[in-house]
This record gives structure tokens, sequence and C-alpha cells, in this order.
């Protein structure tokens, strides 16, 4: 998990940039200012002063406050929804997972990018709040089911030896043929400085991994526990031989049903149409009544989203 994949889909598909998420928090901060519109003084100058009323007046023709005014919808009709689904605990629970993930460093990383610890937990929670109105409002058929199946794969456990020519690695290919150790070749051989000291052990990953090479990991799936490639599985690194430390295999469809329905969820939480349209039946039901208006067609999009349904 990584704090760039927390924020879910109110704003994106959310899942994507840490910015992004920095920049709708400081933007939820903003407009929660501006809702209690006033007379108040935001700034006083030479030549003059600048209001709430003045700001807010701006603010609203602008398409970032336009935006952020939906996202401020959203997230208190999720709140309102499913909150009961999405307790503090839950919450901590996650934030000390990505805080335990980047260690020293996880102060440095939410300074960089002006996102405070309370606006992170608050992204967590509407990110929470999301995939509860996901899995309520949208249910997996069979038929989406079974071609998840067609391309699932279990979470397998590798090793790999990576050199930077096809002659060296067939000879080390050779000395696994002749009883070499996997490990020890690793050690010795190996180019990859992250895993050479591990015996060139990769942590696991299903099909759905992004951050592996789809050769490598076509080459992987195929092999059974305790195989190695027999021949070198080229990529944009180099070489690689690849041992399978872990292969639970892939079973019966009616065995993985859970996680093909996780990974249908994953999918459809960083799909923008999808996630549109579940956020315009929550916005529906919310019954909203946007007083201002120059702001009524603020939820235009999922107005229409949830008339098409």
């Amino acid at each position: 998990m990584k704090i760039n994949n927390i924020l879910g889909c109110v704003s994106k598909t959310m899942k994507k940039s840490i910015k992004k998420i920095a920049l709708a928090a400081a933007s939820l901060v903003a407009v929660a200012t501006l809702a209690g519109c006033s007379s108040k003084t935001v700034v006083s100058m030479k030549g003059g002063k600048i209001t709430q009323d003045e700001y807010y007046k701006e603010m609203k023709k602008s398409s970032s406050g336009q935006s952020t005014l939906q996202t401020m919808i959203i997230t208190k009709a999720l709140d309102n929804q499913y909150g009961d689904k999405v307790p503090a605990s839950k919450v901590t629970k996650q934030y000390d997972a990505l805080k335990k993930q980047y260690g020293s460093s996880f102060s440095s990383v939410l300074s960089s990018n002006n996102l405070t610890k309370s606006q992170l937990k608050d992204n967590i929670k509407t990110n929470l709040l999301t995939e509860a109105a996901l899995k309520d409002l949208k249910k997996p058929t069979q038929k989406q089911l079974k071609k998840q199946w067609e391309s699932y794969q279990p979470k397998v456990t590798v090793s790999h030896i990576l050199v930077k020519t096809k002659k060296e690695a067939e000879a080390i290919i050779k000395q696994l043929d002749d009883g070499a150790d996997f490990a020890k070749l690793a050690k010795s051989k190996s180019t990859d400085t992250g895993t050479k000291s591990n015996g060139g052990k990769l942590d696991a990953f299903d099909n759905t991994d992004t951050s592996l090479d789809s050769t490598f990991k076509a080459a992987a799936f195929k092999l059974k526990q305790g195989e190695y490639t027999k021949t070198p599985v080229k990529t944009s690194y180099g070489y690689h031989i690849i041992k399978m430390d872990k292969n639970p295999g892939k079973g019966k469809m009616s065995d993985h049903t859970k996680e093909l329905k996780a990974q249908l969820y994953d999918t459809w939480l960083s799909d923008s149409t999808v996630m549109q349209k579940v956020l315009a039946k929550v916005i529906k039901k919310a019954n909203v009544d946007i007083k201002d208006s120059d702001l009524k067609n603020v939820l235009s999009n999922y107005v229409s989203s949830s008339s098409s349904n």
C-alpha cells in the first residue's frame, strides 16, 4: 500500500498521485472556510480589503472551486450513507500501516506534498467510504467473475538472478542443471542489488501486480513449485533466470471467488466510468439541494450519469 493509492475514486481515480491528494485536502480546507460565507475580512492591504463574500464569489466561478464543492458534497453523502461501515479503528489501521511502510521518511513525504497527518487520515476515510459504496451498489456478475478467472493467478513467490547478457544467463542455467544452489548463485552472480543478498527472493505477487515486467510475470506463472526457467527471460533490465519458490496452483474457480471479487473491485475503483455511476447513485440518494443558483450545475456530470443508468 502506498500513500498515492489511498484516495480512491472521489477525485480521481484517486489512486494515482500523492500530489492530487495534497491538493484535494487543501481545497477542502479552503472551501470549508468559504461555506460560512460572510463579510469578514480575509485580506487587508493598502487600497482596500478582500472579504469572504468577495473571495467566495470569485472562487465559485472557478473550476477548482466548483470541483472542491463537488468533492465536499460527495464526501458528506458517502459519510452519511456508509459511515457506519468505516469505524475510526479501520482508518487508524491503514494510517499506521502507511506510517510503518515509509518509516523515518513518513513526515518528509507528507511535508513535501503539503499534506498533514490529519488530511491523510481524512483521505484514507474517504477512500474506505468509496470502497464501501462500490461494494454495496455494484455486485460482480458470474460472467464478470469468469472473465476475471481467465487472467487470474494466485500469489506466488519467486527468486531470480539478473545478468546483463544472454550468454551469462545460459551459463548460470547450466550450473543449475548441474546441481548448483540457486540462492548462492544469486548472491554471487545477480546484478539486482536489491535482492541478491537474499538469494534473489522477490515479494509475493499475483496477476494484478504492475511493478514487474509482463514478460517476467508470464514466465514465472508457467513454473511449478521448485522449477526454474530453462531459457533466459529477457526484459528491459537484462536477462533473468526465475525460480518458483511457492506456487499454490490456480485450482478451481469456485475456490477463489473472494479473490476474484477483490480483483474486480480494485479494477473498478480505478475506472472513472464505473465510479461516476456509483457516486451518481450516492448523490441521488442524498437528495442534494444546491441553494446557490450559480452552482446549480456543479453535479451535472453525476446527475446525467444517474439518469442514464
